[in-house]
């Protein structure tokens, strides 16, 4: 029995902004600071490949002080409402009836709510009373690719099911105007907001792309690499530099023993769809999959076309993939990082 992806959707949030406009409300952000230092945050978004980004809240609202709570409620409001556009949208052009979803999945980090989104999905649509339902939280960006893998584990138990996982991302509604932080600089410059659901059943008889194989990989002593600190005034990134690197030393065992174990090796995959966390892990993993005759083309105008919308953009990448017109056997290798320190690889093949 093979468990296979049967579409991925996208929904963006209402507001976007060039880049180049972003700029002049840093800049006024940042008009008591000295001008050495505005000037070095104007580049850190000037040299960020993000040219253009969407939020759930107009950008001038991003930059004007408001509460945790504020911030929070918008962020409840606008998750339920791309929540139910993107699952809604995934449903028609699987042409799936809502109450034909057997289990379904939420991914979202960046904020908080209780009930689960997944809870108000399954009220507003009528899913059936009995779906199996989780939700992911405190994943950060490898969370799409996590949802993808619990959704994966349940189907391969139980033939003849569908899941949805429906990830939504507000890192807007975490950017705290008090922190000038390097961490917050660079994430308000990379991040935006969206939100995707992915399809997968394990019915027979389907030709989409199928799941070889799942793993995560997690690296010791690596916690305080990426998360988030709860402060008064809400969420405040922690992103450390040494990332990239880290990611580097560790790249030959996430990569070759996940694909060999699956029969599979980094000569017979064709298709690369990686998280683009940032231009310089960006560029860390194309210059690692590059020695090895691999490019990340699709991951970096993911980046550039949205920024980093945490566990929604490896589906963003991975969408890309499945409007392609691929050969039936060559295989994909999705590859994503985020908090604990962790990698999630899932291998398909079409």
């Amino acid at each position: 029995m093979s468990v296979h992806i049967v579409n991925v959707e996208k929904q963006l949030p209402e507001y976007s902004r060039e880049t180049r406009h972003i700029i002049p409300l840093v800049e006024d952000w940042l008009g008591e600071q000295d001008d050495r230092f505005r000037r070095k945050i104007v580049k850190i978004f000037e040299g960020a490949a993000v040219d253009r980004r969407y939020s759930i809240m107009d950008p001038e609202e991003v930059f004007t002080m408001t509460s945790f709570e504020d911030k929070n409620n918008i962020y409840v409001r606008e998750v339920k409402k791309l929540g139910s556009q993107v699952l809604i949208k995934s449903l028609a052009a699987a042409n799936w009836d809502a109450q034909s979803i057997d289990y379904i999945i939420t991914v979202s980090c960046t904020g908080i709510m209780i009930p689960s989104l997944d809870a108000y999905l399954i009220n507003q649509l009528k899913l059936k009373q009995d779906i199996t339902r989780l939700p992911v939280t405190e994943m950060g960006c490898a969370a799409g690719i996590s949802g993808m893998i619990y959704a994966h584990n349940f189907l391969k138990s139980n033939p003849g099911k569908r899941a949805a996982v429906i990830a939504v991302e507000s890192p807007t509604a975490t950017f705290q105007l008090s922190d000038l932080s390097m961490a917050n600089m660079v994430s308000a410059a990379i991040f935006g907001d969206g939100a995707a659901c992915v399809l997968l059943s394990s019915e027979e008889g389907l030709d989409s792309p199928r799941i070889i194989g799942e793993e995560m990989y997690h690296f010791y002593d690596a916690t305080q690499m990426m998360g988030f600190d709860l402060k008064n005034e809400g969420l405040q990134m922690i992103l450390d530099p040494a990332v990239p690197e880290t990611i580097s030393q560790h790249f030959p065992k996430i990569v070759h023993p996940f694909l060999e174990k699956h029969g599979s090796s980094i000569e017979k995959v064709d298709h690369l769809i990686f998280h683009p966390g940032g231009k310089k892990i960006v560029q860390t993993v194309s210059e690692l999959f590059g020695n090895l005759g691999k490019n990340i083309y699709d991951t970096r105008e993911v980046l550039k076309l949205f920024g980093n919308m945490s566990s929604a953009t490896v589906l963003y990448v991975l969408e890309r993939f499945l409007d392609k017109d691929i050969a039936k056997g060559e295989q994909g290798l999705m590859l994503s990082f985020g908090p604990g320190f962790s990698a999630q690889r899932i291998l398909i093949e079409w």
